[in-house]
């Protein structure tokens, strides 16, 4: 394993839509609109070796393409005209996540995969294109790293360079690439400090925070 991929998706969403869990009767579906990720060496330096970045026209579970709420484009910066000019289609935006991969696995800030994969796939009809087992979950990295668990309710992915102390070349949160650029410095920091080693990232990831160890005996 030379490499990984950290990524983050943007979702479709409404106001409130969160605290309704996309529930409520005018809630869209929380298909993904945009996947933004970052290839990570495992050796040498740990540099970033490359980028991706891609927008998606969603359809609902009718075909239909669905507008973006006002709320989305102020939370994510991306428009309606920005999805109508340059969104592929979610099964041609998968092929080509799965190809920058080269074969590596893929670890987000939580478990953007359901979104990704689950969700959006199952909407769209379609058979994902990257099998579950190749998702790790980065909150769990962190913690291996030693990072107090009472710290994790103060990060978020766009706000994880900033809690270590580092910067990003943009730094727009709730923008895919831009929070993926966030959480892929600060792995890359905490390789380059010794906190994290490659092997950390194997899969299934073992997490060796002892509370959670001892929680789980119990």
């Amino acid at each position: 394993m030379h490499h990984v991929i950290i990524y983050d998706c943007e979702y479709l969403t409404a106001p409130g839509a969160m605290s309704r869990q996309w529930c409520g009767p005018l809630d869209p579906d929380p298909n993904v609109a945009q996947i933004g990720a970052v290839k990570l060496s495992l050796g040498g330096g740990y540099d970033i070796l490359d980028t991706f970045n891609v927008l998606i026209k969603p359809r609902d579970r009718f075909g239909r393409h669905p507008n973006v709420d006002p709320f989305f484009t102020e939370l994510t910066g991306i428009t309606q005209a920005d999805i109508d000019r340059e969104g592929l289609a979610h099964a041609e935006a998968l092929e080509k996540f799965a190809a920058f991969a080269e074969g590596a696995n893929f670890w987000s800030w939580g478990k953007d995969e359901l979104t990704l994969l689950a969700i959006s796939s199952y909407i769209e009809g379609l058979t994902p294109p990257i099998p579950a087992r190749r998702f790790g979950n980065a909150i769990g990295l962190i913690l291996n790293a030693g990072t107090p668990v009472e710290d994790m309710g103060k990060m978020t992915s766009g706000r994880l360079a900033e809690y270590f102390g580092l910067k990003t070349p943009d730094g727009r949160q709730h923008d895919a690439l831009d929070d993926a650029m966030s959480v892929a410095v600060s792995l890359q920091h905490l390789l380059r400090s010794e906190k994290l080693t490659a092997e950390d990232f194997a899969l299934p990831l073992a997490v060796r925070l002892p509370e959670l160890s001892e929680h789980r005996s119990a």
